[in-house]
């Protein structure tokens, strides 16, 4: 798979101590000109589904469970690979210093319905939800957060870098 791109942020630019690496995923669902999309209300950010693979699983078996954990979405097929977007962070626990994230993201068809979503608790208590929504309205809404809260960071760089990738894609393709 293709690297998308590497973000390093500035905490550990010139020391990445202690690191180690996690596989994530992140799923794009299009309809129409809309994305399945997490709306967190914390962060007030949209970003792509999908999260942290588990040591025993593949990417793809990961990809799957993620998507229908945090979107009730089922039925899930035809994986096609985008790329993989690298990040260097600081990392909060004792352990290690830096984490290095490997975003596997893979366009995906699902179901027409969304079923029960299986939110882990901090997931729930910052709000998240599933949404669909208009590409160009989540990319707008996310510049917008990034101008403008100060809890912005590489998360939501991460996910205006692949909405306007993905919106490229689109006007590329058409």
């Amino acid at each position: 798979m293709q690297l998308l791109r590497t973000a390093i942020h500035p905490d550990v630019a010139d020391n990445m101590g202690r690191c180690f690496t996690r596989r994530s995923t992140r799923a794009i669902v299009l309809r129409g000109d809309s994305i399945l999309l997490l709306y967190t209300a914390r962060y007030d950010d949209y970003s792509l589904p999908g999260g942290g693979v588990d040591d025993h699983e593949t990417v793809e078996v990961g990809f799957c469970r993620e998507l229908a954990e945090e979107t009730g979405a089922t039925g899930i097929c035809n994986l096609v690979p985008l790329g993989i977007y690298e990040e260097y962070r600081p990392w909060y626990r004792p352990e290690h210093d830096t984490v290095h994230m490997l975003s596997y993201c893979y366009y995906c068809d699902i179901d027409e319905e969304l079923g029960q979503t299986r939110f882990e608790d901090y997931e729930k208590k910052n709000g998240m939800k599933p949404v669909w929504l208009p590409l160009d309205e989540a990319i707008a809404h996310n510049e917008r957060t990034l101008a403008q809260s100060d809890k912005a960071g590489l998360s939501v760089e991460r996910e205006l870098f692949l909405l306007k990738l993905i919106k490229a894609q689109r006007i590329k393709a058409a």
